[in-house]
């Protein structure tokens, strides 16, 4: 029978090899933020989510017309994955994704707890390279269904990334697709060709609508706010004054006139002193 101090011995190896092994760990880490820290000049950008959206649209953008990957699935894992561009991984290790290492990656690790202690992580020489990146990652054979999807579906974009495994939480698709109602990040979803085209369209619509001759008094120039107008209140109201026209009132809050009748459920063009409109 093995005696307690062949245990305590064991246990003694152990715990040495283990502490060895954080020590690695942290003196990696150290470096890795020291090098994050020179190229940042010590100071990061902090984000909140809307500025985070509005930093890497683009990115998101080039790599779904690249790759077929949605902008709204790419910007929403982002946002979920890095805390919109502000945790430890995505700041010094240009981690937007929580892309791990494997066998063939040959750059810079990162590491910290998740799954297991002190797991790996890829390290990125910028935040486009982690875009870039993750499109690469979703092109492997376990997501290729995806690619059978619409770029325009991301409802289905997200259950499947859940049914391949990309995440543990039972809840993934959920956050994703909440995370892009939320913040309309399907916008970015659509083709710029069809862009072109609506925005076309709008002005060939207001050419219309200022040849119409019952139509020109809403199409007058925007004056300044005339004298004693009430600007827009606490709850998103205006109370209407002398001078005012649909158009003006719709320009200084921009909206349309459209978008302005309908948020009073108006069915005319008729205002009158001292009515009291919606403008958000």
């Amino acid at each position: 029978m093995r005696s307690y101090s062949h245990y305590i011995l064991i246990a003694a190896i152990l715990i040495f090899f283990s502490s060895c092994g954080t020590r690695k760990f942290s003196k990696n880490n150290k470096q890795i933020e020291k090098a994050a820290n020179k190229a940042n000049n010590n100071s990061y950008k902090s984000y909140n989510t809307l500025s985070y959206i509005d930093e890497f649209k683009g990115v998101a953008v080039e790599e779904m017309n690249a790759n077929g990957i949605p902008a709204s699935i790419t910007l929403a894992q982002g946002i979920l994955e890095s805390g919109s561009g502000n945790s430890d991984l995505a700041k010094y290790a240009n981690n937007h994704f929580g892309i791990k290492c494997t066998l063939d990656w040959k750059g810079k690790n990162y590491f910290r707890d998740d799954d297991q202690k002190n797991d790996c992580f890829r390290v990125y020489k910028d935040a486009r390279e982690s875009f870039r990146d993750h499109s690469e990652f979703l092109k492997r054979k376990r997501y290729s269904f995806l690619f059978q999807l619409d770029k325009n579906d991301y409802k289905s974009w997200a259950q499947g990334l859940k049914t391949a495994g990309y995440a543990t939480n039972p809840k993934y698709p959920d956050l994703l697709i909440n995370t892009i109602e939320k913040y309309q990040l399907y916008q970015y979803d659509q083709p710029e060709s069809e862009k072109q085209k609506i925005a076309r369209e709008d002005r060939v619509f207001s050419e219309i609508n200022q040849n119409i001759p019952q139509e020109k008094a809403k199409f007058t120039p925007v004056p300044p706010p005339p004298a004693g107008a009430k600007p827009i209140i606490a709850d998103g109201t205006y109370t209407v004054v002398k001078g005012d026209t649909l158009y003006n009132i719709a320009k200084r809050f921009n909206l349309t006139v459209d978008q302005l009748k309908m948020l009073n459920e108006m069915s005319t063009d008729a205002i009158k002193l001292g009515q009291i409109l919606k403008v958000k």
